[in-house]
């Protein structure tokens, strides 16, 4: 199968194969106008000038024509909680009277909340509800996904999250990753050493039985597990193939950055309250991605992870959307990427790569996702005509996307 998309007035491309982007580099995206995009059978084949496309074609399948419109490659979105039951809009109106994220999971709200919410429901239920967000996303140019449980907590709803994600994943064109977060909260009826035992005894044995997820995840942030605990947790994840990412520095500087470089952590992710050393470290690291989720400042009135100073300090970033019930209720990245601009600071050109690739690499995958390459996966967007790509950012609420393809394939 052969598609040619002709006519793109910019095409946002990669011609040197980059998987992972740091400091100054992440300023700069290659374009071309007037071009064309070839796709076959589902990557990426080739791109160039409309005046270098040979005068006879090239014996496409499909053509399809982009009449001016820019073509970008999908987002990436490296961390979410989409497979989840119900609503926290109570919890919202609780945080407009005054009450801190912090003080209403003390109440017995919060992660506990959803999963009173989530154990109720069943397997289907739980499927047909995320599948609507699912596919929200992907309207909005999402073309890979990391989805991770955590609303169980308890072995048989955080095996029944993480079941759902298998549907999901046989069900959609985009790549979707599983993450086991078992470790989002100590579970109702538990202290926390009961819960550690559950979690290393019982839960990552049968997730890793039954082959439920890619990577491990633990919520190393001031009362909830600290970084000791974390490096269990790890550990045993480890034993059973699953990589390491870690929530960290959201409520307090948690410790759980270094605890990421240490253990090899993919992604290190939320960092509103990361320091100055920890992001030294972070700029020393091949392997961690630092991420930010700007939407989940912008839901709860905090402050945002200082990206601008990782970037100055030579660091690669990701941004990733953390679509999630209770903090960050909306999966819209190209809303991220405007928040990551106007409160983040960073360079329109930086908040697409941050989204796009280095996402991308905070799931593993930036071989074959993340940008428009020759050999990589044809994951991209057609957006109506604009005037610049900075205008993406720019107008932060202005649908754009005319058309997405996932796989070379019209979604």
């Amino acid at each position: 199968m052969r598609l040619i998309v002709t006519n793109i007035g910019t095409l946002v491309c990669d011609r040197r194969g980059r998987t992972r982007l740091g400091g100054k580099e992440m300023s700069h995206i290659d374009t071309i106008c007037d071009a064309y995009l070839l796709v076959e059978d589902g990557v990426v084949s080739v791109f160039g000038k409309m005046n270098e496309l040979p005068a006879d074609g090239v014996g496409a399948d499909e053509t399809v024509d982009a009449r001016g419109g820019m073509v970008l490659p999908s987002w990436c979105d490296a961390h979410t909680h989409i497979v989840y039951a119900g609503s926290r809009e109570g919890e919202f109106v609780d945080k407009i009277r005054g009450l801190s994220y912090a003080e209403i999971a003390r109440r017995g709200g919060g992660i506990l909340n959803s999963a009173d919410l989530l154990h109720t429901l069943t397997e289907d239920e739980l499927y047909r509800q995320s599948m609507r967000r699912v596919r929200e996303i992907m309207a909005k140019g999402t073309g890979c996904v990391e989805i991770k449980s955590g609303y169980g907590l308890n072995t048989a709803d955080e095996l029944k999250m993480l079941r759902v994600i298998r549907r999901i994943k046989d069900s959609v064109p985009m790549h979707v990753s599983a993450t086991f977060l078992g470790a989002h909260a100590v579970g109702r009826g538990y202290d926390k050493e009961r819960y550690m035992d559950l979690l290393i005894d019982e839960m990552i044995p049968e997730v890793g039985r039954e082959r439920l997820a890619e990577f491990i995840d633990v919520f190393c942030d001031e009362g909830f597990f600290t970084p000791d605990d974390t490096v269990r947790i790890l550990e045993a994840g480890a034993k059973w193939g699953m990589k390491p990412k870690i929530h960290a520095d959201e409520l307090a500087a948690s410790g759980g950055v270094e605890v990421a470089v240490r253990n090899g952590a993919l992604s290190v992710d939320h960092l509103e309250r990361i320091t100055d050393a920890e992001v030294e470290l972070l700029a020393r690291s091949p392997a961690t991605m630092p991420t930010g989720l700007p939407g989940t400042s912008f839901f709860l009135n905090m402050p945002y992870a200082p990206l601008r100073k990782m970037i100055d300090a030579g660091c690669a970033v990701a941004i990733a959307s953390d679509y999630n019930p209770g903090s960050t209720p909306s999966g819209d990245m190209k809303f991220a990427v405007s928040l990551a601009c106007i409160k983040m600071r960073l360079l329109p050109a930086e908040a697409i790569n941050a989204a796009t690739i280095n996402a991308a690499c905070a799931m593993g995958l930036s071989a074959d996702y993340g940008s428009i390459a020759p050999g990589k996966c044809a994951n991209f967007y057609i957006t109506e005509p604009l005037p610049s790509v900075d205008f993406i950012p720019y107008a932060y609420t202005t649908p754009i996307i005319s058309r997405a393809f996932i796989g070379g394939r019209k979604i």
